[in-house]
């Protein structure tokens, strides 16, 4: 379950902010009603580095579809 906690309850409550994130998930912290940082486990977090790397050659071989990137011409 994500939790939501506003900047000053995560600040004064950050031992159990990262113990929610490992049991429970992201934990989106907000600042004056927006949401502007998230926490997340590291094994979560390097997962998704990873995935951003991907380099071309990974990204032309991969086996997921890629019909949602292509742009029909004289749409654009």
């Amino acid at each position: 379950m994500r939790g939501t906690w506003q900047m000053q309850e995560a600040n004064a409550r950050f031992g159990e902010l990262l113990r929610k994130s490992l049991a429970e998930g992201p934990q989106i912290v907000t600042h004056r009603g927006v949401e502007t940082a998230v926490v997340v486990p590291i094994d979560q977090w390097r997962r998704m580095e990873r995935a951003t790397r991907q380099d071309i050659k990974e990204w032309l071989l991969a086996p997921e579809a890629r019909t949602e990137t292509l742009v029909p011409v004289g749409e654009q």
